[in-house]
């Protein structure tokens, strides 16, 4: 297994593979949405602020992550990691676990200090992200599952710091993703 930042070349593959994985897991039209997203994030984001991850099995993307600015209004900045997908075939297996701790590494060695993320917190915790309350460190939006809020301090602060609100990249600026 290979893990590397994309190159513009898998840009094509990585939307297939997020439109297909959610797809066969959620359906046809969340397939479409999530395609949109992962087209948005590369069409409509500073080059400078997507940071995206890949899994390879003999050159073939078979998963990938994103982590793109979330900016409080306190002057601390954080990641969030949206959205994720791992090829169904390869799912079960370890390789978004390990893509994610690939992906929290590259950040922590850049000095990033907090990642948040929005998901199943039965998957996340595995990889280091808790719970946090969207009352203490908010959200860009009304989350509709509050209980998937989560983070992770990638140094040694507290992610209690981030607090007020906060926006996130443009892609990720709808509603229906929170």
């Amino acid at each position: 297994m290979n893990y590397r930042s994309y190159a513009a070349d898998d840009v094509q593959f990585i939307v297939q593979l997020f439109e297909s994985v959610f797809t066969d897991s959620e359906g046809e039209e969340t397939g479409f949405l999530i395609g949109q997203l992962t087209k948005d994030l590369f069409a409509q984001t500073k080059e400078s602020d997507l940071l995206n991850f890949i899994a390879c099995e003999k050159e073939q993307i078979i998963g990938s992550i994103f982590f793109s600015p979330l900016t409080f209004d306190t002057g601390f900045n954080a990641f969030i990691l949206s959205p994720v997908a791992v090829h169904s075939a390869y799912q079960g297996k370890g390789v978004g676990q390990a893509l994610i701790r690939y992906g929290l590494n590259e950040l922590r060695n850049t000095g990033v200090r907090f990642v948040v993320t929005y998901g199943d917190p039965a998957f996340y915790s595995k990889v280091g992200f808790g719970p946090i309350s969207p009352s203490k460190v908010r959200a860009p939006f009304d989350l509709s599952q509050p209980v998937g809020w989560l983070g992770q301090a990638l140094l040694d602060d507290s992610i209690e710091l981030l607090s007020g609100n906060c926006t996130c990249v443009d892609a990720l600026q709808k509603a229906v993703y929170w």
